[in-house]
């Protein structure tokens, strides 16, 4: 038996967030339309979209956030522990593909913490003899991982509504106009509460290489993703809980299900369409008697100093 000791315990969080007039997540199928369910019309927020905000953060490492993360948290590189981004442009694939596993983990932090399918780019066709074989032999296995943290889809509790405007630009951008119109270039939910589960799994950190620290770097920045990235489209993103258990050992102590649906808000009312968030119960720590006991603790990031 292997003396491995895991990282830390499983965990299981949610983010609670209130879209004000923004896009959360534009949909290149609809064009650029806030995501929707085609059967119910409640808003969607892909795990991409979601994860891509933290990559987004940790990658600008000259920045205030990353720099406030690595100040508090003592991120220390000196060790060859580095936090870069594998998801990122203008990256050198030749250069990574000639990575062992060691440094390949000790390089990226998305890679760690949210798995990656680097290894399903490496076709057969582009490689060298002596690279098929190290592939066959299973020399690119590190290529290819689950993540540590699985980010759910992003539901909004209610339906959502879409509104749709042309925006105009002052310069025009023909050669033979002096101003400029995008029709229906604006869109946007009017208002919605979405909640964004997410899960942390100790036996895949121990393949990915996860640690205690790149998890506490995840935490630190699920208050921060959407106040930090904000854009044209996303003006009005708030993040009001990002609930974060953790269970009482490695296997888990209780079903997840139990507190996402504990957490997750409901509709006051179901007459007309929820305006604002008056017209929601949205579920705070007093909501959680029947299962502080069967979790080592339950805290809100939005809250943690």
């Amino acid at each position: 038996m292997s003396n491995t000791t895991a990282p830390f315990n499983r965990c299981v969080g949610l983010a609670v967030i209130e879209v004000i007039n923004s896009n959360p997540n534009g949909d290149p199928d609809m064009e650029s339309d806030p995501r929707t369910m085609d059967h119910n019309g409640h808003g969607l927020i892909s795990p991409v979209s979601y994860k891509r905000k933290f990559r987004d953060l940790v990658e600008d490492q000259g920045g205030l956030v990353f720099q406030e993360a690595y100040r508090k948290l003592k991120l220390n590189q000196s060790q060859g522990r580095k936090y870069g981004i594998l998801e990122s442009r203008g990256r050198d694939r030749k250069q990574i593909q000639q990575m062992d596993s060691n440094g390949f983990q000790n390089t990226y932090w998305d890679a760690r913490i949210f798995g990656n399918t680097f290894l399903e780019s490496l076709k057969d066709n582009e490689l060298t003899n002596e690279e098929k074989q190290r592939k066959k032999e299973g020399g690119y296995a590190h290529f290819i991982r689950t993540g540590t943290i699985q980010v759910g889809v992003g539901m909004s509790v209610a339906p959502v509504e879409i509104e749709r405007l042309t925006m105009t630009n002052k310069a025009g951008v023909q050669e033979d106009k002096d101003r400029g119109m995008a029709p229906m270039g604006f869109r946007v939910v009017r208002h919605g509460i979405y909640t964004i589960p997410f899960f942390v799994n100790p036996a895949i950190a121990l393949k990915t290489g996860a640690d205690a620290k790149d998890l506490e770097l995840f935490k630190f920045l699920a208050p921060l993703v959407y106040p930090c990235t904000t854009s044209a489209i996303r003006p009005q993103i708030n993040t009001l809980h990002v609930w974060f258990a953790e269970h009482k050992s490695t296997l888990g102590s209780c079903p997840d299900h139990l507190l996402i649906e504990a957490l997750t808000p409901r509709i006051k009312t179901e007459e007309g369409q929820p305006q604002s968030r008056t017209d929601y119960d949205i579920p705070s720590r007093g909501d959680l008697d029947n299962l502080k006991n069967r979790f080592e603790k339950i805290i809100d990031l939005c809250d943690a100093e």
